[in-house]
């Protein structure tokens, strides 16, 4: 009897379990992609799609969903959600839709402002199959070349210059040659990559499965036993790295993709991902970064929804109960509210938690849980810089270039971060340089006998603070001749790489911390939202740092869900997705990722027997 009693429960939980995983129709389906269109080269008509102001009417009715901010998590939710049949509204508080993966014109000038190249999009990757998913395949990626990043670590006759390849085994190879008394650290540095992006799944469950069934996996140490990935999480990058090597320079080269933490502050785990990211190869999208919010944009509107700009959201409107039900959004000198049973909030944790929830809901301790996990990340200053030449003529290339004055990151960080707002301006000590018009093939067709140029820093918001509350555009002489500083040295650093840039520089814009809070409504100017440093990475901190939050029906998509880029943020919008649905949409792309493999085993095989006739 008591067997039996046991069979049958055994039989439900099975059955449960089945049912929670496949028994929901699948938001994702090879049917749905399709091949490419022709590129949209007429700025009226992709306007209308990423610049489609609001107004009550736009507004589709009996919504489902309502995303905050249309950067790539919250895009990635909203078109994810709308294939799984909600009706979803996409509310952006700048005049263009995209985040960080727009881009703005100015004289004839077309520039990138966050998206400089992406990873793991060789054919059949899940990130690949994801983006043809969003996008019902419609975008396109240009592979850059093998030689895609050049690091050069000091100055004048003492500068160093290595360069990252990419290629399964052409990576690890190419840099054992720069390295060759360094050969084992390197050999040992490229399995921890490995087990990083094999294993890193295991630490995105963590978010998935009850929380509590997380924690006790952690805490009892049997997610130790499973991988060392729960371990590697919460391992200090700088420690680590010291463990391989005394080479100050290979320690450079195992941390230089800074996003404002110092490797002492950061976790080894991040930083080899990040390495490995490009592995495969390094892409850019065909077009320019705005084809991304430009189709995943028409996806959402394909499934009835919507995406609408210049839409800010003053507050996330809460019910009695303790549930979301809405949002509200200026309109003028009126607010008005929308409704729906889901709100996604892609604007990071501090704006919706200190900002958008009402004041009672703020206060409680839950909510203060959550934002004591997380601390505010470094501003980003950006030097856009316009130039009369192609890129043959200029000597530019698609390599981007990571400059170092010191091969001793923790110290220089330190040091320049602790410097006064005086000083700060003569005393930058790395950069970085991506040329967008060298990257994309379709730039010379928009933008004809034009080059651009981005250079990128991470600065203290505090030195720029001061000017806050002031009108972009309209902040002052002082102003415009601080930012300005910065930007003539970067130029000048920038022109012993490009000597040819110099005199055919004709148009220069910066972007600082305030820019990004006006446009990008990010806080503190931090383009990688909430700061990436090594307690974030802890496992059991991975574990609690969920898209659910304390207030019932809001989620939270995007950077701060796991980590920072358009890789990070658009798992963030996969994961916010998983929990408004409660499924693992995970498996939904596993599975399509084998269908693709035995359609594409079936397609060589036809191939090779036509060879054979």
């Amino acid at each position: 009897m008591w067997l039996l009693i046991f069979l049958v429960c055994l039989l439900i939980c099975a059955g449960s379990i089945y049912w929670y995983l496949f028994g929901k129709p699948s938001p994702f389906s090879l049917d749905s992609v399709r091949p490419p269109a022709p590129r949209e080269f007429d700025q009226k008509k992709r306007d209308k799609v990423i610049k489609q102001g609001f107004s009550l009417d736009k507004v589709p009715k009996n919504l489902d969903v309502i995303v905050i901010g249309s950067g790539i998590g919250g895009l990635t939710a909203g078109a994810t959600l709308a294939k799984a049949g909600k009706k979803v509204l996409v509310l952006e508080q700048h005049d263009q839709a995209g985040g960080c993966c727009h881009t703005y014109i100015e004289k004839g000038f077309e520039f990138d402002v966050g998206l400089h190249y992406i990873g793991q999009l060789h054919e059949n990757s899940l990130l690949r199959i994801a983006f043809d998913q969003i996008s019902e395949g419609q975008l396109e990626f240009h592979q850059l070349d093998q030689h895609f990043d050049t690091i050069q670590i000091g100055l004048g006759n003492e500068k160093r210059e290595y360069t990252i390849y990419s290629g399964k085994t052409e990576m690890k190879a190419h840099l054992m040659k720069q390295f060759p008394d360094d050969t084992e650290a390197i050999d040992k540095f490229f399995k921890i990559m490995k087990i990083s992006a094999k294993k890193t799944h295991y630490l995105a469950t963590l978010k998935l499965i009850p929380q509590w069934v997380s924690l006790f996996l952690l805490k009892s140490g049997i997610a130790d036993l499973i991988s060392p990935v729960f371990c590697l999480s919460g391992t200090c990058a700088t420690d680590f790295v010291n463990t391989l090597t005394s080479n100050k320079d290979l320690h450079t080269i195992f941390s230089y993709f800074f996003y404002g933490v110092p490797p002492k502050d950061s976790s080894v785990l991040i930083n080899a991902l990040m390495i490995h990211h490009y592995k495969r190869g390094a892409y850019y999208p065909k077009g320019g970064a705005s084809e991304i919010p430009f189709h995943i944009i028409r996806t959402i509107q394909k499934y009835g929804g919507n995406c609408l700009v210049r839409a800010p959201v003053s507050q996330i409107l809460v019910d009695e109960e303790g549930a979301a039900y809405g949002v509200k959004v200026r309109k003028g000198q009126e607010e008005v509210e929308i409704h729906a049973p889901v709100v996604v909030s892609n604007c990071g944790i501090f704006n919706t938690f200190q900002k958008l929830l009402p004041p009672e809901i703020q206060a409680k301790p839950d909510i203060q849980q959550r934002l004591n996990m997380m601390k505010h990340g470094r501003g980003s200053l950006l030097v856009f810089s316009g130039f009369d030449g192609t890129k043959e003529e200029l000597g530019l290339v698609s390599t981007n270039f990571w400059l170092f004055k010191d091969n001793d990151m923790d110290k220089s960080m330190e040091d320049f971060f602790a410097l006064s707002r005086e000083e700060a301006p003569d005393n930058i000590p790395m950069m970085f340089i991506t040329v967008p018009s060298s990257k994309d093939p379709e730039a010379k067709i928009r933008h004809p006998g034009k080059s651009c140029m981005t250079i990128l820093i991470m600065v203290n918001y505090e030195w720029f603070e001061q000017w806050k509350d002031t009108t972009v555009r309209k902040r002052g002489d002082e102003y415009y001749n601080y930012k300005m500083r910065f930007a003539k040295n970067l130029f000048d650093w920038a022109c012993t790489v490009f000597p040819k840039i110099k005199d055919k520089l004709v148009f220069q814009d910066v972007a600082t911390p305030l820019t990004n809070m006006h446009y990008l409504g990010a806080q503190h100017g931090a383009m990688y939202s909430a700061e990436h440093n090594l307690e974030r990475f802890h496992a059991q901190a991975v574990a609690k740092n969920r898209c659910n939050t304390p207030v019932k029906n809001l989620y939270i998509s995007g950077q701060d869900v796991f980590s920072c880029g358009i890789a990070g943020a658009l798992h963030g919008g996969l994961l916010c997705a998983c929990a408004v649905l409660d499924r693992i949409i995970y498996i939904d792309l596993l599975l399509l990722k084998m269908k693709l493999k035995r359609r594409k085993a079936r397609e060589l095989a036809k191939l090779a027997q036509k060879k054979l006739q």
